[in-house]
């Protein structure tokens, strides 16, 4: 069944906003920042290393770290005041934004754009993006992933119309891409490079030359404001662990594995696919998140229009 714009919308908008019941709203006096992850990106690898509760001991904080299948639901934790601080794609920030969401821009990664992609059964009929036309595809409503699709759909001169949405979390949509409840499904690392491994699943299009795919950090403006000295050290142990990671993906993942959860050859894949470098917003990055904010006003997926620059930390960039 087909989901309208506005019903995605409304629903979207109603996942970030929506209070989650019994949490706290903000850093409590005892000092524990609540970190949100995925199995994506740096945080993971950092919460495995355990670079940052040792940092975190010299200025009297500790750290509770809790796992989100992806950055939307992450961010509705964050907006409830669940979480104090995560990392998302690209995505997930403009939809929680247009919520009215309290959210703060702190940090990013270098573009990884082989990070995600359009995935095919193995022996699928679909060769090309424009075969999509008419077809289902799966991916997480509000990801990085959702961006991906509208611009891949664009390229091959098709609209986002043109494609049945099945909105899926990744675990469900690995489910209903092996069982051909799907005809694609677009992800992001790792979970693409595991469907890669484990099922052959085929690229049909990755964010080459047309999506970025930045990681954000991001954090509520209770934290922001209240706890900058917080925040710079997770910036500077998440600098400390993409330095470590980059230097050799395969020692990294051969120690992380274990920890993270994630088997072994699937984590260098999706390592050597991903960027390390944390630094602070500058105007171009600020520029390519507003285009994908704009861009989803225009196609009606997101109620109002958004100004990225207002939620950046330290101010307009």
């Amino acid at each position: 069944m087909k989901i309208s714009r506005r019903a995605f919308t409304v629903a979207m908008a109603g996942a970030i906003a929506a209070p989650l019941v019994g949490v706290r709203t903000a850093i409590a006096a005892d000092k524990v920042v609540r970190i949100g992850y995925q199995k994506y990106g740096t945080l993971v690898l950092l919460k495995g290393k355990g670079i940052l509760e040792k940092k975190f001991e010299t200025i009297g904080y500790s750290v509770e770290w809790t796992e989100f299948p992806g950055g939307p639901q992450l961010l509705e934790a964050l907006n409830a005041g669940a979480v104090d601080f995560g990392s998302t794609g690209e995505t997930p920030p403009i939809f929680a934004q247009a919520a009215n969401a309290p959210l703060v821009y702190i940090a990013h990664e270098p573009p990884a754009p082989r990070g995600e992609a359009i995935l095919v059964p193995k022996d699928s009929p679909i060769k090309s993006v424009a075969d999509l036309k008419g077809k289902k595809v799966a991916f997480n409503k509000g990801s990085n992933v959702h961006y991906l699709l509208v611009k891949a759909l664009e390229e091959a001169g098709l609209t986002y119309a043109d494609v049945e949405p099945s909105f899926l979390a990744p675990a469900d949509g690995r489910a209903a891409f092996e069982k051909g409840a799907v005809d694609a499904w677009v992800i992001w690392d790792p979970f693409q490079a595991a469907a890669e491994i484990a099922i052959e699943a085929r690229e049909l299009r990755n964010g080459e030359g047309i999506v970025p795919n930045h990681q954000f950090y991001l954090g509520t403006k209770t934290l922001v404001d209240g706890h900058s000295a917080a925040i710079d050290v997770v910036i500077e142990a998440i600098s400390e662990i993409d330095d470590w990671t980059k230097s050799g993906v395969a020692a990294a993942a051969a120690e992380l594995s274990p920890s993270v959860g994630i088997p072994e050859p699937v984590l260098v894949r999706a390592l050597e696919r991903q960027s390390y470098g944390v630094k602070s917003l500058d105007a171009s990055v600020v520029a390519q998140q507003q285009a994908i904010a704009d861009t989803f006003y225009e196609l009606k997926l997101i109620p109002k229009k958004v100004t990225i620059a207002d939620a950046v930390r330290g101010g307009k960039a």
